[in-house]
């Protein structure tokens, strides 16, 4: 966690770094959703669209947990088996 210093007193403040990383990779899961919105039913596009809504707005406060990775990280792997992203690669982004 870092540290601002201000003349009145110290303040802690999340590192973003990695809140914009998890917020890009459930961004990117939003994206795949969408371009398979020809299969699945509207209700289910829906429902997981608002799912990841909500784990965006609420990814300050995910992050700021003790357990955070471990959060994050199960679901990630829950909307990935919606989404299927990580079996969505790009070879010309392959190292």
């Amino acid at each position: 966690m870092a540290y601002v210093v201000s003349p009145a007193r110290i303040v802690s403040t999340p590192v973003t770094t990695h809140t914009d990383f998890y917020r890009a990779e459930f961004t990117r899961h939003r994206e795949c959703l969408a371009a398979q919105r020809e299969y699945f039913s509207e209700r289910a596009i829906t429902n997981a669209d608002q799912a990841l809504a909500r784990v965006i707005g609420d990814l300050e406060q995910l992050c700021a947990k003790d357990d955070a990775e471990q959060v994050i990280a199960g679901l990630l792997r829950k909307f990935n088996a919606v989404t299927g992203l990580s079996g969505w690669s790009d070879p010309t982004q392959l190292h």
